[in-house]
């Protein structure tokens, strides 16, 4: 994932030698970051020395809901290269009990606790919350958690702010209105003054973070018109769920691309509220959707009619920053940490910044 921010908190913490010793300096808000270590005597020993003091220095205290879905894993997968935010519990109902490792291998070598089913969890040694647990089921899962807690909601369940419209797309009433009036929508670069001062941030959908992140600017700026908004967006299978469908079998994606949601996909009430809101008036879209016999990626193909005297050059002096998105990591799993961050008074690309891997 390439990742342009347009703005990051600063952190000035962490420690120092200094005359043999280690001085402490301030963390976030009141925190004192306290760090134990010894005089290294060698470079060897020193290394050891600077695993401990990075290992101590994550505190704070995170859990995972649904950590053997794709975005609980990819989120784990994230958290791995963070300096600050340490995984203490992991949920999984279908494979409680399990080790993360042995559902992703590639996961092995973290030291991660092992997961156990939600009604078992205990949050008492937890900051802030990831919840990657399937729509409809998060609502009354977040409303019974401590009100203490940080929570980036990767479902669908909050973000539509309108709960009689969630009702009409997803098929049953909402279950936790009270929260729906809290929840921030996560679109970090378009809300991050009000993420940073939420409790409950819902994590927008994949397509609808594609969509708006290059739209948005373009209709604040009375650059392109509000009516006849065409999208033609593609998707990596993973965006599907980790869940068996026979839609998503092999021999049913392999070597093909296909349409699916025509006119009734869910993400549709969400980018029209994020566009509307621009634009401070009703905006509908036609937005086609479609599965790519690919893991993971995006690309939304977005055709627009221009203002009369707006010319291409002056979308593009618009939209000097490129955004380069992704089923799972901006998409997903990559966007809630960047959330997480920015709630927290962190960097908002920390633990975000990866090369990406060619070919």
């Amino acid at each position: 994932m390439s990742l342009s921010i347009f703005s990051a908190a600063r952190l000035d913490s962490g420690c120092f030698w200094k005359k043999g010793k280690i001085a402490k300096s301030n963390m976030w808000s009141d925190k004192q970051l306290l760090v134990r270590a010894s005089v290294a005597s060698s470079p060897q020993s020193l290394r050891f020395a600077r695993k401990k003091s990075e290992k101590l220095q994550k505190d704070v205290r995170i859990a995972v809901l649904g950590a053997s879905g794709y975005t609980g894993s990819e989120i784990v997968r994230l958290l791995a290269n963070h300096p600050y935010f340490g995984i203490t519990l992991m949920t999984a109902d279908r494979k409680a009990g399990q080790s993360l490792g042995s559902v992703f291998p590639h996961l092995i070598t973290q030291d991660l606790p092992d997961m156990v089913a939600v009604k078992d969890a205990d949050f008492s040694e937890v900051d802030a919350v990831f919840c990657c647990l399937p729509h409809g089921t998060t609502q009354e899962i977040i409303k019974g958690l401590p009100k203490n807690l940080k929570i980036v909601d990767l479902s669908a369940d909050f973000r539509l702010r309108d709960i009689l419209e969630y009702e009409e797309w997803y098929g049953q009433p909402h279950q936790a209105p009270e929260l729906q009036k809290e929840a921030v929508y996560g679109l970090t670069e378009i809300s991050r003054e009000d993420i940073r001062r939420a409790r409950l941030v819902a994590n927008p959908g994949c397509y609808p973070t594609s969509i708006q992140l290059p739209l948005v600017p373009l209709i604040r700026a009375n650059l392109i018109q509000s009516k006849n908004i065409i999208i033609d967006a593609k998707s990596g299978v993973s965006g599907a769920g980790r869940g068996a469908k026979e839609a998503n079998l092999y021999t049913e994606i392999a070597e093909g691309i296909h349409s699916y949601g025509i006119t009734r996909h869910r993400h549709v009430p969400e980018i029209e509220q994020g566009l509307s809101e621009a634009a401070q008036s009703k905006i509908t879209v036609s937005f086609t959707p479609h599965l790519m016999p690919m893991s993971r990626g995006m690309q939304s193909t977005i055709f627009v009619e221009m203002h009369s005297g707006v010319t291409v050059d002056d979308l593009y002096e618009q939209l000097k920053i490129a955004y380069q998105i992704d089923n799972l990591v901006k998409g997903a799993s990559g966007q809630a940490l960047q959330n997480l961050n920015v709630m927290m008074g962190l960097p908002e690309d920390m633990g975000l910044n990866y090369l990406p891997l060619f070919p």
